[in-house]
């Protein structure tokens, strides 16, 4: 089953807005996965050495992004003053390393892919947050 599914299946769903809820949850493992792909091509540069800090903000903004997808995913009983603040760490994890991937982007395409995908789900964390009032 796939988490739309899941999320849709549910039997005490959340208020949240559903389509916010799976935007989000999605755009939070994608950049998970991506954040790590990135930092794993930045250790093979060979100016490794000019991409240290991007390669440790994109690992802090996958396990933000991790966790943040996974705590979103819940829906039984949720807090929202964790939600909210698991939200705009995610968003805070995405914009700082969106930042710093964008200033590799000219040089290392892979850098420019992991920049959109901050940028997506710093948006789709942003939207969601919008939803919580």
């Amino acid at each position: 089953m796939t988490v739309r599914e899941m999320i849709n299946a549910h039997p005490q769903p959340t208020s949240l807005e559903r389509g916010a809820l799976l935007r989000c949850i999605d755009e939070c493992f994608d950049c998970a996965a991506t954040c790590t792909s990135c930092a794993d091509a930045c250790l093979g540069e060979k100016d490794v050495q000019e991409l240290v800090r991007c390669v440790r903000l994109n690992l802090d903004c996958a396990d933000v992004c991790d966790a943040a997808g996974r705590i979103v995913t819940r829906q039984t009983a949720p807090d929202l003053g964790l939600l909210r603040a698991t939200i705009e760490a995610c968003a805070a994890a995405c914009r700082v390393c969106g930042e710093e991937c964008e200033r590799h982007a000219a040089h290392h395409d892979h850098c420019r892919i992991c920049a959109e995908a901050c940028r997506r789900c710093e948006q789709a964390c942003d939207d969601l947050l919008a939803t919580l009032g």
